[in-house]
């Protein structure tokens, strides 16, 4: 019986990670393409659009403000309609606004209103259509797949991130020296990557099931295998703790949570959307700039899957994420204190496998603690509350290279940031009897 179980578990979780993993990547891919592409759209358009650096990075810190404000009612519409409707319509929206900030120079002429506050209108739009995305994706996971995977799948997913800009990077910076129809470079590369986000949004709609009993693909045994396992593990977790929708938006666990995101994305965007700019002022090309700005990310895919790995082996979450975000907030800080090109790139290499393999292992931490509606909000929660920092590290960078002329500043307050969430997460606590039971491997028939 042992053995059969076995069977019918392998078969079930190799189809689910063939069949919906390498489709999520290509999801998240085209969405965190379209999320920092500003960051090269700027090296042009700054200019074009005569864009103070705080400009720019207030403008692109908004983006999380528009993400805060949505997030929640987003990933509860999300359980409501489906995962399959509503990731459809998330992707569209944003597609469609993506490629509208090619046209900021014609809106503002029509309008009447600056280039400057039309840009921020936009990147206030844009993180008001992708609200819910990201914690709507790792909701649909808890969905598939059992605790004891979520770590690993969750680690492949976020592979998106790094090959976003593994990939994104050169090809946009190719895509800075096209020009035609009266457009330029930067404004051909919004255009251009939106694009593909407007596609697979409707290839959701024929792709994505909501739920493993939707899925024609997987056998009748392996469909009661899944649907057993998971709600085995939801009655194990209920007997433990409930925790209500509400309060899951106010547990402190939840808050500590938000809290260590908040560092992580602080270090991680606050270095994204300036990165092509430190990168064109060691004296290179476009093209050049859009390789080596891929470099660190490959680092970075590495320690994303090794670490990832290592942590779902052990079951330990708390120092493998501290550990993480003291190797990134060491590379961002001493980053800031050198003046070599190839000792910068290298550093910020060492920082980006920190940066990168933190989600993977951070998410499972809140996932073992919440389950059922309160899941979707709490997740959403920690997410919205933790991308605030998406506004305030760009903010910061840009408000600290105007003040001072470099980055040192803004990349030694990023370091401390990123120390302060490693020390959030050594401090953070989960019931050892939680853990214990969303960790432990379920036979169901």
């Amino acid at each position: 019986m042992g053995t059969m179980s076995d069977d019918v578990e392998k078969r079930a979780i190799g189809k689910m990670m063939r069949r919906l993993i390498p489709f999520l990547i290509l999801c998240y891919f085209v969405a965190y393409l379209d999320r920092v592409n500003v960051g090269f759209a700027k090296l042009h358009m700054n200019t074009a659009l005569g864009l103070s650096e705080a400009a720019y990075g207030l403008g692109a810190g908004l983006f999380f403000v528009g993400y805060f404000f949505f997030e929640v009612p987003s990933n509860i519409l999300l359980e409501r309609f489906g995962a399959r409707r509503w990731i459809a319509r998330i992707m569209i929206s944003w597609g469609i606004v993506s490629a509208a900030f090619a046209f900021i120079p014609q809106m503002s002429a029509v309008s009447g209103l600056s280039s400057e506050w039309i840009f921020y209108f936009l990147r206030l739009l844009l993180g008001a259509c992708e609200a819910g995305f990201f914690p709507g994706i790792i909701f649909y996971l808890t969905l598939w797949f059992p605790t004891i995977y979520r770590a690993r799948v969750i680690s492949l997913f976020m592979l998106a991130i790094p090959i976003s800009s593994i990939i994104g990077a050169p090809i946009s910076g190719l895509l800075l020296n096209l020009s035609g129809g009266g457009l330029t470079g930067w404004q051909w590369l919004f255009i251009c990557e939106a694009l593909p986000s407007v596609l697979v949004g409707f290839a959701v709609l024929a792709m994505l099931p909501d739920f493993p009993r939707q899925a024609s693909w997987l056998q009748p045994d392996e469909i009661k295998w899944v649907q057993n396992t998971l709600e085995i593990e939801r009655q194990k977790k209920e007997a433990v703790e409930h925790i209500s929708v509400m309060q899951s938006l106010t547990d402190s666990r939840v808050l500590a949570c938000a809290l260590v995101y908040f560092c992580l994305n602080a270090a991680s965007y606050g270095v994204a959307f300036f990165l092509p700019t430190i990168i064109k002022a060691f004296g290179v090309t476009d093209t050049q700039t859009g390789f080596l700005a891929a470099l660190p990310f490959v680092f970075g895919a590495v320690g994303m899957v090794l670490l990832g790995r290592h942590s779902d082996k052990t079951g330990e979450r708390r120092y493998h994420v501290a550990g993480a975000l003291t190797l990134a907030a060491v590379g961002i800080g001493l980053a800031g204190l050198v003046s070599s090109p190839v000792l910068i790139i290298g550093l910020l290499c060492i920082a980006q496998i920190g940066v990168s393999a933190v989600p993977p292992m951070f998410w499972p931490m809140p996932a073992s603690i919440l389950n059922g509606a309160s899941a979707a909000a709490g997740i959403a929660a920690i997410n919205s509350l933790g991308n605030l920092s998406g506004f305030a590290g760009p903010f910061a960078m840009g408000y600290l290279k105007d003040l001072t002329g470099g980055f040192t500043a803004g990349l030694l307050l990023l370091a401390v940031v990123g120390l302060i969430g490693a020390l959030v997460t050594i401090r953070l606590r989960i019931d050892p009897v939680l853990e214990r039971a969303a960790r432990e491997p379920v036979m169901a028939h």
